[in-house]
């Protein structure tokens, strides 16, 4: 079962694509005109031209899940237009878009501590090493805050 959640990363695609897109052509998107890796865990959002459908692409360490929520009526209140390829929301954000409603406008409060995206440093470490003052017991993967 697919849950978002405020720790997910979601980018929405500013500009439209073409539906007819799958998960290998969506993946390829996201790493050509997206600039992030499609394994990473993000979930990257797309809208048709026509705005009356959205795509939610993730991987979630044992596969890619595409889904697709077509609207019955109408089409989205609000999706992102600039020059930037991508917008980052949040997850409730995210929950107000796929309901037809303009997040922007939903006066939703700011998180009071926000998750941190910050550069992630791989350090090869070995039983008992110390990185900035961190105990590594493995080889893992050390947020910079």
């Amino acid at each position: 079962m697919l849950q978002i959640t405020p720790q997910h990363r979601i980018l929405l695609a500013v500009e439209p694509v073409d539906f007819r897109r799958c998960i290998d052509g969506l993946k390829a998107l996201c790493k050509e005109k997206l600039f992030n890796d499609s394994f990473s865990g993000i979930v990257f959002a797309f809208t048709n031209r026509m705005h009356t459908s959205v795509k939610l692409l993730v991987y979630d360490a044992s596969g890619f899940w595409l889904c697709q929520k077509r609207f019955s009526r109408g089409k989205l209140a609000w999706w992102p237009t600039g020059s930037c390829a991508s917008v980052r929301l949040r997850a409730c954000e995210l929950m107000i878009l796929l309901a037809q409603g303009h997040p922007v406008k939903a006066g939703l409060p700011e998180d009071w501590f926000s998750v941190s995206y910050g550069p992630t440093v791989y350090v090869g470490a070995v039983f008992g090493h110390h990185y900035n003052g961190l105990l590594v017991q493995n080889d893992l993967n050390i947020r910079i805050m």
